[in-house]
């Protein structure tokens, strides 16, 4: 028998976020079940899924009175995420995991048995809010704690997701929840925040991980007039941008990775400004509703400060030249604080020049074809 509001299956990390989310809905008055995720049979010492945090939202479940239940979505995460963030690192791309485990998993197939099994709707502990606009447009939208903020990883989700998806703590602190977790006893109520990428191990890291998996190959680092300057051990570990880790030879200036040739095995290194340039390719370009036109701000990283600029074709023209974005990390589109789409960033256009600051050349000639509303 479904609650006076429905019946809702809650993602239960076995984090402080997911256990109030749960435990607010069943307050609320929703028929809730908890379902923990058993997605990477590996070593994981990040904070979820390892076989403590299942019994950790077992726990929880059992404290707020709610059944819970696991799901094995072990193939498909190794199909849809760790097997593309292995073949991304390959080809000299720099991957963005949780995003595609989102796409993929917690609003693809999470979805999907929760439609088979007869569920209203689903709800995460994800610090963002589903809002509706005067158009009757469902966005995400950015959390209340903007620290923790988590609508840039959900800028995937169309409006037939949307309209089903609650999140409860979006509008709440992170002290806040942690304070609700308490009040009610949650084990969870200090349990320190999942980190990194859930199946790299801390010790080995990601050399370690993609060691196991794929040949990795040293390279030369050189300036911008081609001098060698250094070396890295595994180019494959390398991405736009990077400053620690590189071997300098004792020079103590600031350097950043401006330049990736993987077949020549070669980084090219220079100052902050050999980074910027005037635009950047996006592929895969996805919006929320409906294409949107004006100003727009895109957020290329999970903490990432949004930057202004417009679409044209294939291509975000930036306000005021901004540092170049790695291939393959995700690109969320926004207005004001919310979500209106997003996409992939494309390779370094050909002819860039990384010692010209601002440089690169003009947008290519190949306009992104808007999806049908509501898709992904």
């Amino acid at each position: 028998m479904a609650g006076p509001l429905g019946n809702v299956l809650v993602a239960m990390s076995g984090g402080v976020d997911s256990s109030v989310t749960a435990a607010l809905l069943a307050e609320a008055g929703y028929d809730v079940v908890g379902v923990t995720l058993k997605l990477w049979g590996g070593e994981s010492d990040s904070g979820c899924c390892s076989v403590s945090d299942v019994d950790d939202a077992r726990w929880v479940a059992h404290r707020i009175g709610i059944d819970h239940h696991v799901f094995n979505f072990g193939d498909d995460f190794d199909r849809y995420v760790v097997e593309p963030y292995v073949a991304a690192h390959s080809a000299g791309e720099t991957p963005n995991p949780c995003v595609e485990c989102n796409r993929h998993i917690k609003f693809d197939k999470l979805f999907r048995r929760a439609d088979a099994l007869g569920f209203d709707a689903i709800a995460t502990g994800h610090h963002a809010r589903v809002v509706t606009d005067g158009d009757a447009v469902r966005r995400i939208a950015r959390g209340a704690d903007g620290d923790k903020d988590q609508s840039y990883v959900l800028h995937m989700l169309g409006q037939a997701q949307l309209a089903r998806l609650l999140l409860p703590v979006g509008h709440l602190t992170k002290g806040e929840v942690r304070a609700k977790a308490a009040d009610l006893g949650l084990p969870t109520a200090d349990k320190p925040d999942s980190q990194d990428v859930c199946f790299i191990h801390s010790q080995g890291g990601r050399q370690a991980f993609l060691g196991d998996r794929i040949p990795l190959a040293t390279a030369r680092l050189v300036d911008t007039d081609g001098r060698d300057v250094g070396a890295v051990d595994s180019v494959e570990l390398v991405t736009i941008g990077q400053r620690r880790g590189l071997d300098l030879g004792g020079d103590t200036g600031r350097r950043y990775v401006i330049d990736i040739d993987r077949p020549a095995r070669v980084v090219t290194v220079g100052r902050r400004d050999d980074l910027l340039v005037s635009w950047q390719r996006i592929d895969g370009l996805a919006w929320s509703h409906q294409p949107v036109d004006g100003p727009l701000a895109f957020q290329c990283s999970a903490h990432g400060t949004p930057r202004p600029g417009r679409l044209d074709g294939g291509a975000i023209i930036w306000d005021r030249p901004q540092p170049r974005v790695a291939t393959g990390q995700s690109i969320a589109v926004y207005v004001g604080d919310r979500v209106v789409g997003g996409g992939v960033a494309g390779a370094a256009p050909n002819g860039f020049d990384p010692g010209t600051s601002g440089g690169g050349a003009g947008p290519a000639e190949s306009p992104v074809r808007a999806p049908e509303p509501g898709s992904r």
